[in-house]
């Protein structure tokens, strides 16, 4: 199997309902890792279906069945495509589908939304890309391809090509911005990032000046250092909750209790009982931190992220 590992699934238990939706997913390995955090494979039968997508560091997804429209945190509503890029987004946003629906999909990181997608992330926040304008003729072809198979390895190997190919289509991502992610990803990683600790690495490490940093924080993450704590924030808290810590083991970062719920359902669209109580299950995947990493993997660590 080229370019995946590690695959893992959510989906049917025996006797269950088959439209519920589920998930196959395989970690991504290979040429794409540092720009490809996993592919992945969603289904469900059912004619309608409806969800939450919390906030994401950008996604590459191909309808190959269904159809549907998507609610923005402003509350613009936009029609999904069939090819479509979801970029990083300021907040959690909801979902309505008419199916079967049948997704392909690529989680990326951090510096993947630069080498593969080379728009500024605040430029497009909370909107949906057509997908074949930036990939041109190859995507829709792809997507005929991708219809005739059922195989998520063979997906992943039907689109590897073509991401290879827009990674030479697209500016190399600069050496500084490369510090920049690895240093965000030392930030996240601390117990309480505070933003006088990022201006001061990025200070050491690439002389910037704070609004460098802040520029590079829109354009890669679509908001300024504050807002992305918050997201660090909200996000690491929804994920311990939802593996079973007390609240009171994750109230730290916040001001009280009140604020940790209203930061936890601005970005992920649930309440720290519905997270345990009456989780959407394609969410509960993305929480669960040895499946779909938001924190701190904006970059893998130990890869080298040069053009090869």
């Amino acid at each position: 199997m080229r370019g995946a590992a590690s695959r893992k699934m959510a989906g049917l238990e025996p006797g269950e309902d088959p439209t519920l939706p589920r998930i196959e997913f395989i970690k991504a390995t290979g040429k794409l890792l540092p720009h490809v955090e996993s592919y992945y494979v969603f289904r469900c039968d059912a004619a309608q279906m409806e969800g939450i997508e919390r906030v994401d560091l950008g996604q590459l997804r191909f309808l190959i069945r269904g159809e549907g429209e998507m609610t923005f945190p402003d509350g613009h509503v936009e029609s999904t495509r069939r090819i479509m890029v979801n970029g990083p987004g300021t907040a959690a946003a909801t979902y309505k589908m008419r199916g079967p629906v049948h997704v392909f999909g690529v989680s990326l990181r951090g510096i993947g939304w630069k080498a593969l997608i080379g728009l500024p992330a605040d430029k497009v926040a909370d909107h949906i890309i057509d997908g074949e304008k930036l990939f041109c003729e190859q995507a829709p072809l792809l997507l005929q391809r991708l219809r005739k198979m059922d195989r998520l390895e063979d997906m992943v190997a039907a689109i590897e090509p073509l991401l290879m190919m827009r990674q030479q289509e697209v500016k190399p991502v600069p050496k500084a911005h490369v510090i920049f992610l690895r240093v965000i990803r030392e930030w996240a990683a601390t117990e309480d990032p505070t933003i006088e600790w990022l201006y001061a690495a990025m200070k050491a490490e690439t002389d910037m000046g704070e609004r460098q940093v802040q520029r590079l924080c829109k354009e890669y993450f679509a908001g300024p250092p504050t807002h992305l704590r918050r997201k660090f924030r909200a996000i690491g808290a929804a994920m311990r909750i939802y593996q079973g810590a007390p609240l009171g083991d994750v109230i730290g970062p916040f001001a009280d209790q009140s604020h940790m719920i209203n930061e936890i359902k601005h970005f992920t669209g649930h309440t720290p009982t519905t997270l345990r109580d009456d989780i959407d299950p394609i969410l509960a995947v993305t929480l669960d931190n040895e499946s779909f990493h938001f924190l701190p993997d904006v970059i893998p660590e130990t890869v080298d992220v040069r053009r090869r």
